[in-house]
């Protein structure tokens, strides 16, 4: 089977041959999986034969302007098109520092606003053309990447502190942009879509949680963000394709609310934030795909790693359903032969 028919019949919460595999590893994990016999110019999805996901982005940024400010041999100071002062180190997959944001009240959102317009060039024609016929071909999942939501605000525009505060005192504020957000993405894909260019879903980064917590309450949830999360289904659902969302830490309390609204798969589900992965498909399992939902931090670990998958993914499988990868991304702890011991056992034990 293809990565499309087979994450399909997922979605359908149907049995295919086996289960569908996806992760996303560090620059640093390639790099050493190279140092450790694979091909330098080999794609790691054909290298390991696991299934491949594409992506279709556009940029819905205020497009202020990027410069470099200061360069060390440790860092680089630069600032982004959504108005962020950024430190990124040069120590391989390392986390940035965020060290100032510009868009910090709302007179200042109001004139990144007016410059977040919708316009053809805010979309990537060029790559469309040359990547999609093979996409196509190759029998690849294509996903729209859209970007809205309380963790795109909060990471990459406004400031964790400032948006929380925002959403308790200025909730009108909050709402415009997070409605903002999802208006452009909205735009720009329905252009996409118009032009032909067709994807299997929706998929975008959410992170409402961390260990054993969400960051707000579920009743902040429902009045401020759960109807923009909706939208967004809706329009995938509108046009005959499904909606996925990505949501790190412990959202155990809000999958009720996300089942409410229509949503048709969860991601990363993470085990070391406190994801309880057999109840969620004990509970879900008829509605929500469930997406990740093994320890990153045990993939290093044969010894450990296996027996769990063993144990885990006959269980969530059942039905289809299910998508293995990790409950965020392969570190560069992760040899070559031990995530070609990870894939060897979830084809074994998650064959139907």
């Amino acid at each position: 089977m293809t990565s499309k028919e087979r994450i399909g019949r997922m979605f359908k919460h149907q049995e295919a041959d086996r289960v569908p595999i996806t992760d996303s590893p560090w620059a640093g994990t390639l790099a050493r999986w190279k140092k450790e016999g694979m091909p330098a110019d080999a794609d790691w999805r054909d290298f390991f034969g696991v299934d491949k996901i594409a992506s279709i982005g556009v940029d819905i940024s205020p497009r202020y302007e990027t410069k470099v400010l200061e360069e060390t041999a440790d860092y680089v100071i630069s600032t982004t098109g959504y108005g962020i002062t950024l430190k990124n180190f040069k120590v391989p997959d390392s986390t940035p520092e965020f060290l100032d944001y510009k868009v910090n009240t709302p007179e200042k959102w109001e004139e990144a606003k007016a410059r977040m317009t919708v316009s053809r060039d805010r979309v990537n024609w060029d790559y469309l053309k040359k990547n999609y016929p093979r996409w196509q071909a190759e029998g690849l999942w294509i996903q729209a990447d859209f970007w809205f939501g309380f963790d795109v605000l909060h990471s990459w525009m406004v400031g964790t502190e400032t948006v929380l505060i925002a959403m308790l005192e200025e909730p009108e504020w909050f709402s415009d942009m997070v409605n903002t957000y999802l208006d452009c993405n909205i735009a720009l894909f329905d252009m996409v879509w118009d032009e032909g260019y067709r994807f299997d879903s929706i998929c975008w980064p959410d992170d409402m949680g961390y260990k054993n917590r969400t960051f707000f309450s579920n009743e902040l949830y429902a009045d401020l963000l759960q109807p923009v999360h909706k939208r967004a289904i809706d329009w995938a659902h509108n046009h005959g394709i499904k909606a996925h969302l990505h949501s790190c830490g412990d959202v155990m309390t809000r999958v009720p609310q996300l089942v409410e609204i229509g949503l048709d798969a969860l991601n990363p589900i993470e085990i070391k934030a406190g994801m309880d992965i057999k109840a969620l498909k004990r509970d879900y399992g008829d509605r929500l795909v469930f997406h990740g939902g093994t320890d990153a931090l045990l993939m290093d670990k044969p010894g450990r790693v296996i027996p769990y998958i063993e144990e885990i993914v006959p269980i969530v499988k059942e039905n289809g359903g299910y998508i293995f990868s990790s409950d965020h991304s392969i570190p560069n702890t992760v040899s070559l032969d031990c995530y070609r011991q990870i894939v060897e056992a979830v084809k074994r034990v998650g064959s139907y």
